[in-house]
């Protein structure tokens, strides 16, 4: 959009020059135009990154349109020229049609320019919903968008005719202009880029003066990453000791095998990088949480001090966190204190580059609750009856209902649908809406890092509530553009703390949160007696009363008790309780897995446990049992049911009972 308001021009990129500019001007919209403007792009911006793309006039709310239906005609010939001027045979005249009018005297004039100018012309149809019965729905979308109610009139209007039309009806609408229809199948075919996936990019960790090859940078962080952790896991030793049942080398021989796989892999860049602005927030009296998730099974991060759990003395396996047969980025969840978190970025925006440094764009979506809300406003029924709508439909949000499961499972739905035409009108609307995303927002935790400006590699956005700027791509597609995300969440709980070790330190009493004993009796007595509140993860009135059952005595008590407490293993809490406290013999499914399950009676509870399980029972390698695990977590059947329909065929054709089949003599020998 231009800055003084000109209106819209479409940009198609026909190579791999004009995606690249596109991403250039996409994020200089967003990051440019500051707080008091809509995004836009100064036509001399345009001229810059005119590269490999074709322009299209824009339609009715484009420049050349506004000023033909204003009347005035050298000032959209004025525009024209530009245009022209800057896309020379990459230019295009939009020729739009809605409602069925028949050319109108604007529509003529816009014919004489094309024809006077040598511009060719092309038929578009803006669609901004499927068919002409999502109408209504898509006019309500517009006013939760703009804010407005659908019965004012002084607002923005599309028409029923705004429909994705079908190749028949477009042939039909344009039939007087076949040149106009044929033109859509010219810009495809100039068309003839697609975005490539990219292999994960970091920025350099180790740099010198000299111009060195990839190989070179590659060897020279391998050799820092094993330094530092060879340095890192004498001092742990010192520091800590030796988990009891392990001896020393066990944990050399551990992290060898970890570096040799990282460094395999390609990793070491990442680990330097995390271990780097975790000692910078060490250093800078920054608390830093002990660490989370599978990253925790890294022996080289505890090491690097990414982590402060011994993975040995925890057993927890290297290979959920990094899995030398499936390749993908590892990924460290970080917490940091919740008000010092913005340093450590800006810390990492300053070391790499402020416009290498992102936030990662979210998108939210219409669900049952905020669509009802949404649409009872922009109708204007009444607050309390919204209300009363909203709270029929269940609060879940690990497994949100959809709209229409709450009104086939709720008779007051019906009834009020069946009582009020306004509520069934409402309805109908919802559930057209219902999934939609309704505002774009900024992840809570990541943020890219590259080594290279990320206009490069992504357009970017400029979130108005946040300082630093974020991709326009969300979380699933910046890795395949190549980014790689590092998490810095927030946890209020760290500042908590940090703000309790200061007020003790003005009473003289020194305490460091990190060598705080693991077996204090009275911590245990409390947590017994339900003394929870204000303790992150066991504050609830449900984990209250778990405790009361549990009575917790050691850290892997507690842990097994954060662990049950969520969606699925709930289930298991009962029978966990009683072969706890003796009310139930513990089961072991079978005697090969009871050293798996002992600590935990039986009761699988650990997806470390699943991969040892299935090390034991199937000969996995852990590399394979974690493969098993994430199709188990993310319910993939076909990874690990997928050959069983098979087996009828394969029994048939080894006992006779069929004769085998092929699909091609080239891959019988295969078969």
């Amino acid at each position: 959009k231009a800055k003084d308001q000109l209106g819209f021009i479409a940009l198609f990129a026909k190579d791999q020059a004009g995606y690249a500019n596109l991403m250039e001007l996409s994020s200089h919209a967003f990051l440019e135009s500051g707080d008091t403007e809509p995004p836009h792009v100064p036509l001399e911006v345009l001229e810059t990154h005119r590269e490999g793309l074709i322009a299209l006039t824009g339609g009715p709310e484009g420049p050349v349109d506004k000023a033909v239906y204003q009347g005035q005609a050298d000032l959209a010939r004025s525009h024209l020229d530009k245009l022209k001027e800057i896309y020379g045979d990459r230019l295009y005249l939009e020729i739009q049609r809605y409602g069925g009018a028949k050319a109108s005297s604007g529509e003529r004039q816009l014919l004489k320019f094309a024809y006077d100018m040598a511009i060719p012309l092309v038929a578009t149809n803006q669609c901004f919903f499927k068919a002409t019965g999502d109408f209504e729905a898509h006019d309500a979308l517009i006013c939760i968008a703009e804010g407005t109610y659908v019965t004012e009139d002084e607002r923005r209007r599309l028409t029923p005719d705004h429909y994705f039309k079908s190749q028949a009806e477009m042939v039909h609408l344009f039939r007087d202009l076949p040149e106009a229809i044929e033109n859509t199948i010219e810009i495809a075919r100039r068309c003839a880029y697609c975005p490539q996936t990219r292999s994960p990019i970091l920025p350099q960790f180790v740099t010198d003066k000299n111009s060195r090859s990839d190989e070179d940078i590659a060897k020279a962080e391998a050799e820092e990453l094993r330094a530092q952790a060879e340095a890192g896991l004498k001092a742990r030793l010192k520091e800590f000791g030796i988990a009891e049942g392990h001896e020393e080398k066990d944990y050399w021989e551990r992290l060898n095998y970890e570096l040799d796989i990282i460094i395999r892999m390609k990793f070491p860049g990442y680990f330097l990088i995390v271990a780097d602005f975790i000692k910078w927030a060490k250093d800078n009296d920054i608390p830093v949480g002990p660490g989370r998730g599978s990253g925790a099974g890294s022996v080289a991060a505890w090491a690097l001090t990414i982590t402060d759990l011994d993975p040995l003395r925890f057993g927890l396996i290297f290979e959920r966190f990094l899995n030398p047969e499936r390749i993908s980025m590892p990924d460290f969840d970080i917490d940091f204190c919740q008000d010092r978190r913005d340093e450590v970025i800006s810390y990492v925006q300053e070391k790499y580059g402020e416009d290498k440094v992102a936030q990662i764009i979210t998108f939210g979506k219409l669900q049952a609750r905020a669509v009802l809300r949404d649409v009872g406003r922009v109708l204007q029924m009444p607050y309390g009856q919204v209300d009363r709508l909203c709270k029929l439909v269940p609060n879940n949000p690990a497994d949100p209902v959809t709209l229409e499961d709450a009104v086939n499972g709720e008779p007051a739905f019906r009834e009020a649908a069946r009582d009020d035409p306004l509520v069934e009108r409402m309805l109908g609307i919802c559930k057209k809406l219902e999934g939609l995303y309704r505002h774009a927002s900024t992840h809570a935790a990541g943020v890219v890092i590259g080594d290279r400006p990320l206009t490069e590699l992504v357009p970017l956005y400029q979130d108005p509530r946040s300082p630093l700027p974020a991709t326009q791509f969300n979380m699933k597609w910046v890795e395949p553009a190549g980014l790689v995300k590092f998490d810095f969440l927030g946890l209020k709980t760290l500042t908590v703390i940090k703000k309790a070790v200061d007020l003790l330190a003005e009473r003289g009493i020194k305490l460091d949160p990190v060598t705080i004993p693991l077996d204090d009796p009275p911590t245990y007595d409390m947590l017994k007696k339900r003394e929870t509140v204000g303790v992150f993860q066991y504050e609830s009135a449900g984990m209250q009363d778990l405790m009361r059952k549990a009575q917790p005595e050691n850290i892997e008590d507690l842990i097994a008790i954060v662990a049950l407490y969520r969606p699925g293993p709930m289930e298991n809490i009962p029978k966990y309780i009683a072969a706890k406290t003796g009310a139930e013999p513990p089961e072991f499914l079978h005697e090969s897995i009871t050293p798996a399950l002992k600590e935990t009676y039986g009761v699988i509870i650990y997806q470390e446990q699943v991969l040892k399980i299935a090390q034991v029972l199937a000969g996995y390698s852990l590399g394979e049992a974690d493969i098993l695990r994430k199709a188990m977590g993310k319910k993939i059947k076909a990874i690990y049911f997928g050959p069983m329909e098979n087996i009828p065929k394969d029994i048939a054709a080894k006992t006779g009972a069929e004769p085998p089949e092929f699909l091609h003599e080239s891959i019988t020998p295969a078969l």
